[in-house]
């Protein structure tokens, strides 16, 4: 009888060998880790929503018109106080609709108040020009010619604060393209401007919040909670790493080459300070565990991964995404006020043991990549709990990801920056705008205020509120 033929190359051709069985089974985890790789989405990794195929076929309708819903409560423009429009024009009825008498210019007492509509409309020339003379004059003594100069911040741009930092607001703000902001100024404003002035407006914007940055970071970093997380940009096409800090009212963002130590330093300093809340990165270990907070956001995604693995991981995932979902639970009737947070960690304290148990239980599984994850999670231990006990942290860390989601849209549409220059200018007026956002406060007031300083060698405006 003929020798079966090998179905391993340089293995003998034995169908029953336990090179062959090895070989298969190395093969069959090759497939499974593919399989995984395949059915990543944003609910089962870190992927974000807008990579997810068939996103719009996956949600669900709600069965309800488009729109808003009956009951909603709706936003209502306040009128102006009269002093404060630039036009009253008063409609008075002629003659009276029951008899057809004539009625008096005059409102008399007992008439009811004039019903109040007021119409908000552009100029035809929203823009003012102002030309600046420098004059010289020959002194009829000596015959010497004197020169008048013009203003050193008025003779630095053809364009003034507030037209300037329009500009740098369109890009940096409401993310439209330089070239988009051309028109804007031409076809809106009648601003003629060409699209590489727009492109020194940016550097001049930047310029100016130069300090501005540098105070955000320094608060960021001296705060006693942050947020912290990062994700990808783009210079020139290479690779680098946008990087963010955010408390309640500040935000801070670093652009560097590195996702590493170096691009961590660049955003917190070497001297590290206060709570970071952040995802599992390894980078963010340089922090003791007892002075993080990992999002449980992120993990509930990593419970579901569990969960599609299949096997003993399903029972491990699916059990800690119930007591995920109990620990949400808990944390909503602390935020709405129902208890404190003496009760907030003692209700938590049979989930925290519960929790613990079962991620002991997960570390004996055959599966190698569960049993890793579940022993990390026992190794980050007072990590997952640092909210139950420290005021101002939470359990998730939507705050830096929601700080960073305007540029992560700037990312999609412009790939990022071109030159050192652009990045900085993108890392500055986005620390201001979403500082600003934070607040509730106007962004196009405080940029227009640190141009007008810049150009006069004033000292920039705080962006922390007083």
């Amino acid at each position: 009888m003929e020798a079966a033929e090998s179905l391993v190359p340089g293995l003998p051709g034995c169908p029953g060998c336990a090179a062959r069985d090895r070989w298969i089974s190395e093969l069959e985890a090759r497939v499974a880790k593919l399989e995984e790789h395949v059915r990543r989405n944003s609910k089962n990794s870190h992927t974000p929503p807008s990579a997810d195929p068939n996103r719009q076929a996956e949600k669900k309708r709600s069965g309800k018109k488009r729109g808003g819903q009956p009951g909603h409560e709706g936003t209502t423009r306040e009128l102006l106080c009269v002093a404060a429009v630039d036009e009253v024009i008063i409609h008075r009825p002629q003659a009276c609709e029951g008899c057809h008498a004539p009625l008096p210019a005059i409102q008399a007492e007992g008439d009811p108040l004039p019903v109040r509509h007021q119409v908000w409309e552009l100029r035809d020339k929203p823009c003012t020009v102002t030309e600046h003379q420098g004059h010289s004059r020959t002194c009829p003594e000596c015959g010497h010619v004197t020169h008048a100069a013009i203003p050193a911040e008025v003779a630095s741009s053809s364009f003034g604060p507030k037209l300037a930092a329009t500009g740098a607001f369109l890009t940096g703000s409401c993310g439209i393209s330089r070239r988009q902001v051309e028109e804007v100024f031409e076809d809106v404003l009648g601003v003629p401007i060409s699209v590489g002035t727009v492109s020194n407006l940016e550097k001049e914007t930047s310029t100016a919040l130069a300090e501005v940055h540098e105070e955000a970071g320094v608060h960021v970093r001296e705060a006693a909670t942050k947020n912290l997380d990062e994700t990808g940009w783009k210079k020139k096409g290479e690779k680098c790493w946008l990087w963010a800090g955010a408390t309640a009212i500040v935000a801070f963002l670093v652009i560097h080459p590195s996702r590493g130590k170096a691009g961590f330093r660049a955003l917190m300093g070497r001297v590290l300070k206060g709570i970071f809340s952040s995802d599992r990165w390894h980078i963010y270990t340089a922090r003791a565990r007892r002075m993080r907070q990992v999002c449980w956001s992120h993990l509930q995604r990593d419970f579901q991964k569990l969960i599609e693995r299949g096997g003993q991981s399903k029972d491990i995932g699916q059990r800690a995404k119930e007591i995920a979902q109990d620990l949400f639970l808990v944390w909503r009737d602390f935020k709405t006020g129902g208890i404190d947070r003496e009760a907030l960690a003692m209700c938590l304290q049979p989930v925290q043991k519960e929790f613990a148990s079962l991620m002991l239980e997960g570390t004996r599984v055959a599966h190698q990549a569960t049993a890793t994850f579940c022993q990390n999670l026992l190794d980050l231990g007072p990590a997952l709990w640092t909210f139950t006990r420290v005021e101002g942290v939470e359990p998730t860390n939507n705050h830096a990801e929601r700080v960073l989601r305007r540029a992560v849209i700037w990312r999609k549409r412009s790939f990022g920056a071109d030159s050192d220059d652009g990045c900085r200018f993108m890392e500055r007026v986005m620390t201001a705008v979403m500082s600003r956002r934070l607040q509730k406060q106007p962004v196009l007031a405080f940029l227009e205020a640190a141009i007008k300083a810049h150009r006069s060698g004033e000292q920039a405006p705080s962006l922390l509120p007083a």
